[in-house]
């Protein structure tokens, strides 16, 4: 007789009125609340907009259930069909009774996150590497409900922490079963913490920690069923092939798979888009962006331009010229006679106007000063019948 061991609970569900309480739901309901709050706080510290994870988790989990409840239907099918079934067809529906295969609900799962990102026009890769830890904790708290069903345990053993099962559920009076389900339980809770710890330190992307999340779950997968009997009534529906279980074989292509696309996505680089383009809309800010700061940032930038062109603001007006058209200007206004308002764009005419005459006069000064060498002699008689004339006006 053994010394110590793991009882399985009396009973697995409850009822409020009429309305049955069942705890492998309550496991179900409670790993998605958990796995959304991580994931949630894990994209805002990404940068990405509130809420988001939330809305992303309403298909993702709608097409997981059904993708989970698939898989179990279709590699247990010997339950509800055939010869040996013992149960009804119809009850292939009752999600409620226990029965979500992982591969099926990660995989439609998938395809619910993914149609989620593409209307969003978010990067699939980033949201994969934010819930890949939540997913972890997630199964691992959705475990429990095996307990509670008295499913899914493992070969007979003399281990001190060996399970109960009642001979309802396929158990044998004083014999333990390996608890699988809290073998599985622990393995996804240390698999969460340590994708935390190496998505910090690394900060790994395009999809990488959730290729760590796949290879470290498969292959925790892998020892663990291989020591699950899965007897349902007294029989086991597990489908082998070549002394492995079909999950198993299952596990193996997935682990490689992960390893393959970690592998080839080392080097990967580009912007991996985590706020939608239409919460990056003016009209629509996400809570992140800071409008009055933008605006301020424009500003500055457009003066810094100005001041580098040599641009002034309209409001200033230009600098005088002094020149004769300033002069005349100056006049008018002693004389309270309005001035002319000058446009911007003739400002630099007075200096065009000021030039020419300038260069204009030069010619003639260069022609008296030939004039003058060539008539020396006339200039001083010139000179001298002026100086009578002086007196004589005197």
């Amino acid at each position: 007789m053994p010394i110590a061991s793991i009882p399985s609970p009396s009973q697995g569900v409850w009822y409020l009125g009429f309305v049955p309480i069942r705890a492998y739901a309550l496991c179900i309901v409670l790993g998605v609340v958990v796995a959304v709050w991580l994931s949630e706080r894990r994209w805002r510290a990404r940068g990405g907009q509130a809420g988001t994870m939330i809305d992303i988790a309403v298909p993702a989990v709608i097409f997981g259930l059904i993708g989970g409840r698939l898989y179990h239907v279709i590699t247990d099918w010997q339950t509800y069909f055939g010869a040996r079934a013992i149960k009804e067809p119809y009850q292939a529906l009752f999600i409620w009774e226990g029965g979500l295969g992982i591969w099926g609900a990660v995989a439609l799962g998938g395809v619910g996150v993914w149609l989620a990102c593409r209307r969003r026009g978010l990067s699939l890769s980033a949201v994969a590497d934010t819930v890949a830890p939540g997913i972890a904790f997630a199964q691992a708290i959705g475990r429990w409900g095996n307990w509670f069903n008295q499913e899914l345990y493992g070969a007979p053993t003399t281990l001190p922490w060996g399970l109960e099962i009642d001979q309802q559920h396929g158990g044998e009076p004083g014999v333990l079963y390996h608890p699988t389900f809290l073998y599985e339980s622990l393995w996804n809770l240390a698999l969460g913490i340590a994708l935390l710890v190496i998505g910090k330190r690394l900060g790994l992307r395009y999809g990488r920690l959730f290729a760590l999340y796949v290879a470290g779950y498969t292959l925790g997968r892998f020892w663990i069923e291989g020591l699950r009997i899965d007897p349902v009534g007294g029989v086991d529906h597990a489908v082998e092939f070549l002394g492995l279980r079909l999950n198993q074989y299952t596990a193996i292509v997935l682990f490689v798979g992960a390893l393959i696309y970690f592998w080839a996505t080392r080097n990967k680089t580009g912007e991996e888009i985590v706020v939608s383009p239409e919460d990056a809309d003016p009209a629509h800010p996400s809570s992140l962006a800071d409008p009055e700061h933008e605006v301020a940032t424009s500003t500055t930038s457009a003066a810094d331009t100005s001041e580098e062109e040599g641009a002034k603001p309209a409001s200033q007006p230009e600098e005088p010229v002094k020149s004769a058209e300033s002069g005349r200007s100056a006049e008018r206004a002693e004389s309270d006679e309005p001035a002319e308002p000058v446009k911007p764009t003739e400002s630099v005419k007075p200096l065009d106007s000021v030039e020419e005459p300038v260069k204009a006069a030069e010619p003639v000064k260069s022609a008296k000063a030939a004039k003058s060498v060539e008539s020396a002699e006339a200039e001083s008689e010139v000179k001298a019948e002026a100086v009578p004339e002086e007196k004589n006006s005197r």
